[in-house]
């Protein structure tokens, strides 16, 4: 379920009361006239179904109320109400399957914004790498990789591609090229000091290395590997599990990839640094494209089910 405390102008309330009365999945609803201050009108309280979510929301949008009034949701843990339970069976589909897609578009544009907390984790699991890379430690590898925070502009520019939002698509572009270009730069000059001060050694990378050297010979099972957790990862944010997003982040090797690169460039062994590229573009390639193909397929199954208004009007709506 679903909470949403909505500010209304007073002069709206009772449109937006009928709007939740007769919208299936609805319950709970409280009014509290004039208990809005900034802005200025009436609180209206609701519960709804997941499934119901997305068109409800769609609606009030329609209506202008995120410019005129406030729209905020909160999920609900815990709901002990025969109401609520009647509410979730009117609504089609599962709750499991429903995408809200505000929601979506919002959690992905704030992980997709090139700041300097994201920049810091990227540069920081790129240089974790490094060292599994030299030291063949698979341990460290999949430190990195759970570290790595680039799925966030991945899951964005899918979401950008299906909901053809330019804006969002950029931003994202723009946090998976700079931040990688920043951390395999800063990766660089770790590993030409980690060599100087003699913790790191040209031999090491040029060793059998029989943990780590899947990262340098990329092949069709990388791909295969990045298109199964580009749809978990998709999946796991859609579903609200976040939980998920640790077992894809430690499925693909975009961030070894990129340590080895840059190890690999501060020797000058080009060849190596070469297909540890092509490993990370394969891998990019493989997410993006599975992500985008999976909320495209969502989105056309869940267009079928009718989350509009379709209960009978029982009357004028009414708040005190």
């Amino acid at each position: 379920m679903l909470h949403l405390r909505l500010m209304v102008p007073a002069d709206r309330t009772d449109e937006v009361v009928e709007l939740l009365e007769t919208t299936v999945g609805t319950t709970h609803l409280a009014v509290l006239s004039g208990a809005a201050r900034d802005p200025q009108g009436d609180v209206v309280l609701c519960d709804v179904a997941r499934e119901a979510g997305d068109g409800l929301l769609a609606r009030l949008r329609a209506m202008d109320l995120d410019k005129t009034g406030s729209i905020a949701i909160e999920h609900i843990d815990l709901s002990l109400s025969l109401r609520a339970d009647r509410a979730e069976d009117e609504a089609p589909g599962e709750g499991a399957d429903a995408v809200l897609w505000e929601s979506l578009s919002d959690a992905t544009h704030e992980e997709s914004t090139l700041s300097v907390t994201y920049l810091a984790f990227l540069t920081l699991a790129t240089m974790i790498a490094a060292c599994g890379v030299v030291l063949d430690n698979a341990i460290l590898i999949v430190g990195a990789m759970a570290v790595g925070p680039e799925f966030g502009p991945l899951a964005g520019f899918c979401t950008a591609l299906v909901r053809r939002a330019p804006r969002l698509a950029w931003r994202s572009l723009t946090a998976l090229l700079v931040g990688f270009a920043v951390a395999m730069a800063v990766t660089v000059g770790f590993s030409l000091f980690m060599d100087a001060v003699g913790l790191f050694h040209i031999t090491a990378l040029e060793a059998a290395r029989p943990n780590t050297n899947f990262i340098y010979r990329p092949d069709w099972f990388s791909f295969v590997v990045a298109v199964l957790a580009g749809i978990a990862g998709v999946l796991s944010l859609t579903s609200a599990k976040s939980g998920a997003l640790v077992g894809v982040a430690i499925s693909v090797t975009t961030v070894p990839a990129a340590a080895n690169a840059a190890v690999a460039l501060g020797y000058g062994e080009l060849g190596q640094a070469w297909h540890s590229m092509e490993q990370l573009v394969l891998n990019l390639a493989g997410i993006v494209i599975a992500g985008t193909l999976t909320l495209a397929a969502q989105k056309l199954l869940w267009a079928r089910h009718d989350t509009g208004p379709t209960r009978h009007d029982t009357g004028p709506a009414r708040h005190t």
